[in-house]
This record gives C-alpha cells, sequence and structure tokens, in this order.
C-alpha cells in the first residue's frame, strides 16, 4: 500500500535534512531508487520525482544501475533550488508544498522506521472479500480433490464386499 501523506512527508523530510548524515546516504540512495508509486499523495509523488531526477548522478547510456548525489553541494543545490522557486517541481507548487524540505522529520525516524517504511511502500492492500472466496475456493478445491480420490479407489481396486455366490 503507498504511504500515507505523513509517512510520505517524513520521506521527503528525511531526504532533504539527514543527506550529509553518512549513517543515511546508503538508506537515501536506496529510498531514491524506489518506485514513486510508493507515494500515495500526487503532490509528494511529484516532489519525489524531483529530487530523484536532479540527484540521479549523469551517467552515458550504458545499462548500469543508476548512482545518486546524495551529500555535498550538489544535494544542497538541488533543495535549495526547490525551497527558492517551486515551480521547478510542477508549476501549480507553492512554497507552502515544499516548506518540509531540509526540516528533520523527528528522532522518531531512525532505522527502524525505516524498515518499515520501505515494506510499507510495497505491501499491496489486502480486500477482505478476496480472502473469505480465497479461503472458501481452498476448501471446495479440498473436497473436491477428496472425491476425486474416492472414486479413484473405487475404480482401481474392486470392492471388498463379498461376491454372492450361486
Amino acid at each position: 500500500m503507498p504511504l500515507e501523506k505523513e509517512d510520505g512527508a517524513k520521506v521527503l523530510q528525511l531526504i532533504t535534512s539527514r543527506y550529509n548524515d553518512r549513517e543515511w546516504r546508503k538508506k537515501i540512495e536506496k529510498t531514491l531508487s524506489l518506485p514513486p508509486s510508493g507515494l500515495k499523495d500526487e503532490d509528494q509523488r511529484k516532489a519525489f520525482l524531483y529530487l530523484k531526477v536532479g540527484l540521479q548522478m549523469y551517467k552515458s547510456r550504458r545499462a548500469d544501475a543508476p548512482s545518486w548525489i546524495v551529500g555535498g553541494f550538489a544535494t544542497k543545490e538541488v533543495i535549495d533550488r526547490a525551497l527558492f522557486k517551486p515551480t521547478v517541481i510542477d508549476p501549480d507548487f507553492t512554497k507552502d508544498q515544499v516548506a518540509g524540505f531540509g526540516e528533520d522529520p523527528g528522532s522518531e525516524v531512525d532505522a527502524v522506521w525505516w524498515e518499515d517504511m520501505l515494506v510499507n511502500w510495497f505491501e499491496e492492500p489486502e480486500e477482505e472479500g478476496d480472502d473469505e472466496a480465497e479461503a472458501e475456493s481452498s476448501e471446495e478445491g479440498e473436497l473436491s480433490t477428496e472425491a476425486a480420490n474416492a472414486s479413484d479407489d473405487s475404480t482401481k481396486s474392486p470392492s471388498h464386499a463379498k461376491k454372492p455366490t450361486t
């Protein structure tokens, strides 16, 4: 299930505030390599794509995996550009939509939170109706399998009942 708006805001704050912290660089790079479909809010998705494209290192057209510029002046420049002129992300963006850039998301955002966020990024919601239908169909499948096995047994071996003698 895609991340809710508050978790999406924490992800964007994490990327834009902790990029100089060495212990978070690899995690930020991993986050940038995720597909944008993991964010539910469309504005957050646009901001994420802006950061993803802005922080992607230029490479030739080989089949290499993307690399990221995380840390240092180049990262700060991409973030400051969005803060100064939010319309670089989208023409409809305002300063209010990027106000959280550069702010630390707080102490609750730690390695455990980050692992949970990764799980939620890709997790698909399970509908209750589907679970019940799957359970019923599996029960029916088991019953039909048992019935088929019973009929197979009767055709393979003759009945153990005594044959009438005449």
